[in-house]
């Protein structure tokens, strides 16, 4: 299935796509510390997998006409520092929903610019997994899953061991979701995705 997915041209404008998000349920409060999980995760495996920065993020944030609610790097760190389980929270500065919305679009508009390599890369991950080879004997997706696991290592809370065959799935399960993401409405599969994941542990 995903090697039929085609690339087609998303006509949509930022703005529709914002009205888009506004007509799905604003989640409670209980769902939202998994959602702020979720989101920096999505944003993490994207960033790993493509080498992108916060530059990148903020000229995203430019291009959709969010500059307004990610202006800079300090308030794209703060942002993220939201995640609950992201090392040093002190201070952190909570994530609101409008907040969020602008993530989700920024990460669908970069996720959209980087389609071919994502596509590459889980066209790799379908070649692989049918000669049932390990990930990292392929150097684009063994690349991957270590920078993906050093920064996940190097950011994240260590509250519970988290073993290296548990982080390379989460990875390579992010990677796949990162194809639908860059797809025409992914912007709306991520948010209903991270809405349906929220009661879930990470």
């Amino acid at each position: 299935m995903l090697k039929v997915m085609q690339s087609a041209a998303n006509s949509a404008t930022p703005n529709s796509q914002w009205d888009d998000l506004t007509k799905f349920p604003t989640p409670n409060s209980v769902q939202w510390d998994n959602i702020k999980t979720q989101l920096d995760l999505v944003l993490l495996a994207l960033e790993t997998l493509t080498g992108l920065g916060s530059d990148a993020m903020l000229s995203a944030a430019i291009s959709l006409n969010l500059e307004t609610k990610v202006p800079d790097r300090v308030a794209l760190w703060r942002l993220r520092q939201s995640n609950p389980i992201r090392k040093g929270q002190g201070g952190r500065k909570k994530l609101d929903v409008e907040e969020a919305r602008s993530l989700v679009l920024i990460t669908c508009y970069l996720a959209k610019q980087h389609q071919e390599l994502i596509r590459r890369a889980v066209g790799l991950l379908e070649n692989i997994a049918a000669k049932n080879q390990e990930p990292h004997q392929n150097s684009l997706l063994g690349d991957y899953i270590d920078a993906f696991c050093n920064a996940y290592q190097e950011r994240m809370e260590e509250d519970k061991i988290v073993s290296t065959e548990l982080l390379t799935n989460l990875a390579l399960k992010l990677m796949v979701d990162l194809l639908f993401y860059s797809a025409s409405g992914g912007h709306r599969q991520l948010w209903l995705a991270l809405i349906d994941r929220s009661t879930k542990q990470v």
